[in-house]
């Protein structure tokens, strides 16, 4: 698994951005605030939760934040039915908008399953490196660049 640096990178994260930006757009014109508030507040939880699991520092934590963001995906999806049986989005527009739910749903799945099953355990356990440490990686650096042939200061 390639290392993330930032939640940003995270593919099932921007996925969940564009759902948050297209579910926005579609219901802005629709008049009863309570169903559209709570739509966005969902939707809005999916892309939150990636990332505050992201920044939470432990594996354990990350998958907590990702199954809330996964249950959050499911709950977008059952107000969009609500939403195209009340008549506030067609069924072009419900197609579109639970297919990319749907997607948002699957990539969190699929990373919490290659996160379950990775070594890593997460910043909050990770060593911090001494002085000393960085100092024998900085000469362990140099060794190698004088064994390779290249010229150090």
């Amino acid at each position: 698994m390639a290392t993330v640096k930032q939640f940003e990178d995270l593919l099932c994260w921007q996925k969940s951005r564009l759902l948050v930006k297209e579910i926005y757009l579609s219901f802005k014109n629709i008049a009863d605030r309570g169903f559209t508030d709570q739509i966005q507040r969902a939707t809005v939880s999916v892309m939150s939760n990636i990332a505050e699991g992201f920044e939470s520092g432990t594996k354990q934590g990350f998958l907590n934040y990702l199954y809330i963001a996964k249950a959050s995906a499911g709950e977008v999806r059952a107000q969009l039915y609500a939403a195209s049986d009340i008549g506030y989005i067609n069924i072009e527009k419900f197609k579109y908008l639970n297919a990319l739910a749907v997607e948002c749903s699957r990539l969190v799945a699929s990373f919490i399953k290659a996160l379950k099953s990775s070594e890593l355990t997460g910043l909050q356990y990770k060593k911090e490196k001494t002085k000393k440490d960085l100092g024998q990686e900085e000469w362990d650096k140099k060794l190698r660049d004088i064994i390779a042939g290249k010229r150090t200061s």
